[in-house]
């Protein structure tokens, strides 16, 4: 029998804590999310998109490091908890300033020691910005989805062996937005697939498979030398993972059954608050407490910060879902009465018998 460090990082339990994974099926579905109403628009009003995404992210970014910051000047963080060397050692602020609070909440660092999750936020900034682009490339190489999701792999792997972090997550957010592009498509193809008696082996095989390579690495890979290239594909394998996940999700029935059962709805709705405030509030505990005491934390920490999220959700969150919707609106009407506005001028201008460009 391992230790239960083994049990949780090197068997398949490694789904419950596998973070850095999680993040990846957030990119694909968030590519895929984000894209489809421009997909499905001829008329996408990007500028009101843009500028109500901005509310979107940064609003519940700036409350949830409100409240990093709030625990890290009224909880004490001393070395004697935690042991040297540990992430909770080097990736958890000690200390605050006003400098380091405004430049995290910017979301253009690299790192984020108050809230360490916010790194992930940083690039669903940059897909926002730049989804024009993602959704027009997406069109053009649509017809030829494998090729370009297999290009979009290898761009993610070539990412993570020059250590580019554009390279390396972008083209997951690509991913997405492929099956958003193809999402008919996709339909189709799972509705043929999951008929007849095999159907369910066939879901089985997908979504065992799926969950298989997104924690790959931890299962076979622990073992080899870091900078090997089998110890790279074995990591990068969870790319195809997270993207079979949100294939399953879409296309095989007992999976999408299960997502719209009410307990699981109600978790998805929280989700994005929990994901914003579990890792100040597990810091906080594990200084409190010590970490020898780890699972002293986990019982504590788990409810703690479900509640939380669930308090977040409601006062945060919701709300800022509104206002930001508001504000789309708002661009959107003033930039279309722009256009209008001086659409008249020219033509007012315009010599008799001059066509319009």
């Amino acid at each position: 029998m391992g230790s239960v460090f083994w049990w949780i990082s090197q068997t398949p339990l490694k789904l419950l804590t596998a973070g850095s994974e999680a993040v990846l099926v957030f990119f694909v579905l968030s590519g895929l999310v984000v894209a489809l109403p421009a997909v499905r628009s001829s008329k996408f009003p990007f500028m009101g998109f843009l500028t109500g995404r901005l509310v979107r992210l940064y609003v519940p970014v700036w409350v949830s490091l409100a409240i990093g910051t709030a625990l890290v000047w009224f909880i004490p963080r001393h070395d004697s908890a935690i042991s040297p060397g540990t992430w909770m050692d080097w990736g958890q602020a000690t200390t605050m300033s006003w400098s380091k609070l405004f430049s995290q909440a910017s979301l253009t660092p690299v790192s984020y020691d108050v809230n360490n999750v916010l790194w992930s936020l940083r690039w669903e900034l940059v897909f926002s910005v730049l989804l024009p682009l993602f959704v027009g490339l997406a069109i053009v190489v649509g017809r030829h989805w494998g090729i370009a999701f297999g290009v979009a792999w290898m761009i993610t792997t070539v990412g993570v062996v020059t250590g580019i972090d554009a390279f390396r997550y972008l083209p997951v957010f690509f991913i997405g937005t492929l099956f958003a592009v193809r999402l008919t498509e996709i339909r189709e193809w799972s509705r043929r697939r999951m008929l007849g008696a095999r159907a369910h082996a066939r879901g089985f095989v997908l979504v065992a498979g799926s969950l298989l390579l997104l924690i790959a690495y931890w299962l076979f890979g622990t073992g080899l030398p870091a900078d090997s290239g089998a110890t790279t594909v074995l990591s990068q394998l969870s790319v195809i993972g997270a993207a079979g996940l949100i294939l399953s999700a879409i296309g095989v029935p007992v999976v999408r059954h299960l997502l719209e059962s009410r307990m699981i709805q109600w978790l998805g709705r929280i989700s994005f608050s929990l994901y914003l405030v579990h890792v100040p509030i597990i810091a906080s505990l594990t200084f409190a407490i010590g970490e020898k005491k780890w699972w002293l934390v986990a019982l504590i920490a788990l409810p703690t910060a479900i509640l939380v999220a669930w308090g977040f959700n409601r006062g945060i969150e919701r709300p800022s879902h509104l206002l930001a919707r508001r504000v789309a609106r708002l661009v959107t009407t003033r930039v279309d009465s722009h256009r209008e506005t001086h659409q008249s001028q020219v033509e007012s201008v315009r010599p008799a018998g001059q066509p319009s460009l």
